[in-house]
């Protein structure tokens, strides 16, 4: 197992906690619960965490995470890490200032007048706890089933071992852009590529192993289990499916979390007292993920690094070209808005997850594509007639060197740039070189003539004349004209 260092991790953070236990914000509440009353502010001289509220054995705490130094977080952190497990508000943060005020009314409310931020968990509660699971409730005095709102009915980008997540729920990654979501009989991770469109690239069916899907008794729901696996169950205690982790069923006290990455890989890992070790992974080829290589990137199988779907772009990290952007369907946008770019043995990483339509052809293929504006590329393959269709714009394509796969791909030409920018790059200095050529031998040719005197001149003039202006037609001076060319 390799051990992880995962991002939110300050060395100072045990300092601050230990320095800032006895703060006068926490007069109106208990190590272990807030009362109706409390409230409490961020303290400025606090650099990375600010403790609320911990549960009983100190493994976990509620409270202030700073950010970018001027932003602040309400999250839950392992406290021996320093890695948070949830935010109340991910998408939306407050500000590390006096204005931002976290109470307890029986509500649990952050506020924040400078930056208009208001969260709440729109309760009516007596308590707020913090459980040895990590798990924040606010509970009710003297009711059946007192808890009446937990933060692991609200997950962010982790569930930790023992978290029931439904279809009711979403793990997003800390970059918005990619989602874990279950369905009525699988497990999904979805890509994000614009508002309301999200693309499933990766899916689980439940082998059902132990027990059986029932049709009509509600959604399957996912678990992390102690015993090292992540389980997909429908009813009672058995799964219907088991993804194991490295330390199945070995004896094992410590800490396990499941986390959705910033890449939309799927990633388990394990507290091992000293740091998280990565404990299972959903997608194990780096050319299975979403988009490794960026817009318009090729990532081949076995290669080191990434490359360019167009081979006359060099490869700089963050993609080929600009991604794409909207659609092609405005005003105005049409043929003359977008060039195409054919490359043969490529293909999507999830084609069979995608929408295909039968062609005949490789051209009938491209002609579907070209006359649907939404269509920004499609994958032909000749051997099966499968037109894959691609209604977002292009992320990194898959290599595989077979010629019968061909893809066609729409470019917007303002996100060409990027290509042309790389080819003005190649030519300039092409060009220098060049110049610095001739300006070398013209400097040569004075150096002689004042050694020679006047009678070498015309000699070495002839010289220089049928020299360097012949290597105006070699490769050197063409590459200035391709790489400036569209």
């Amino acid at each position: 197992m390799v051990p992880i260092r995962l991002p939110f991790a300050p060395i100072i953070l045990l300092l601050v906690i230990l320095s800032d236990t006895a703060c006068p914000c926490l007069a109106v509440a208990s190590d272990q619960e807030l009362l109706k009353g409390f409230s409490a502010t961020p303290l400025s001289s606090v650099t990375s965490f600010q403790p609320i509220l911990s549960d009983q054995f100190g493994n976990f705490s509620l409270g202030f995470l700073r950010l970018n130094r001027t932003q602040l977080a309400l999250a839950v952190l392992h406290i021996a890490s320093s890695e948070p497990l949830w935010f109340a508000n991910p998408t939306h943060l407050a500000s590390w200032s006096q204005s931002t005020r976290l109470f307890f009314n029986g509500s649990l409310v952050i506020s924040d007048p400078v930056t208009d931020f208001l969260w709440s968990t729109a309760t009516n509660g007596d308590r707020v706890v913090l459980l040895n699971t990590s798990n924040l409730q606010v509970q009710k005095n003297g009711e059946p089933g007192s808890v009446i709102w937990q933060s692991f009915d609200f997950p962010t980008n982790t569930i930790v071992q023992d978290q029931n997540f439904t279809a009711r729920m979403a793990l997003v990654s800390s970059n918005g852009l990619y989602s874990l979501r279950m369905g009525d009989d699988f497990m999904g991770l979805y890509a994000r590529h614009r508002e309301g469109s999200d693309e499933l690239y990766w899916k689980h069916n439940p082998l059902e192993a132990k027990a059986e899907i029932v049709e009509g008794k509600g959604p399957i729901y996912a678990r992390i289990s102690s015993d090292g696996y992540l389980g997909m169950y429908q009813t009672g205690t058995k799964p219907v499916d088991v993804q194991k982790f490295n330390n199945f069923q070995r004896p094992n006290p410590l800490f396990l979390m499941l986390r959705i990455e910033p890449d939309g890989n799927l990633k388990g890992y394990c507290w091992d007292g000293s740091t998280w070790v990565l404990n299972y992974q959903a997608i194990d080829e780096i050319c299975e993920l979403p988009n490794p290589c960026g817009p318009y990137g090729l990532c081949t199988p076995g290669a080191s690094g990434c490359s360019c779907l167009d081979n006359r772009t060099s490869y700089s990290p963050g993609g080929c070209m600009k991604e794409g952007y909207g659609d092609l369907c405005g005003a105005g946008i049409g043929e003359d808005k977008y060039w195409v770019l054919r490359r043969k043995g490529v293909e999507p990483a999830h084609k069979e997850l995608m929408r295909y339509e039968r062609a005949t052809s490789e051209e009938e293929c491209e002609d579907m594509c070209k006359k649907d504006c939404r269509c920004w590329g499609a994958l032909y393959y000749n051997v099966t007639g499968y037109c894959y269709v691609s209604e977002h714009p292009i992320q990194t394509m898959v290599g595989t060197g077979a010629e019968s796969k061909v893809g066609y791909f729409k470019v917007r030409k303002d996100a060409g740039d990027q290509r042309k920018r790389v080819g003005t790059v190649v030519g300039i200095v092409a060009g220098v070189v060049v110049v610095a050529g001739v300006i070398g031998a013209v400097s040569c040719v004075m150096r002689r003539k004042r050694r020679r005197g006047g009678k070498g001149m015309a000699e070495e003039e002839d010289r220089v004349i049928s020299g360097p202006y012949k290597n105006l037609e070699s490769a050197s001076f063409r590459s200035i004209e391709m790489s400036t060319s569209h």
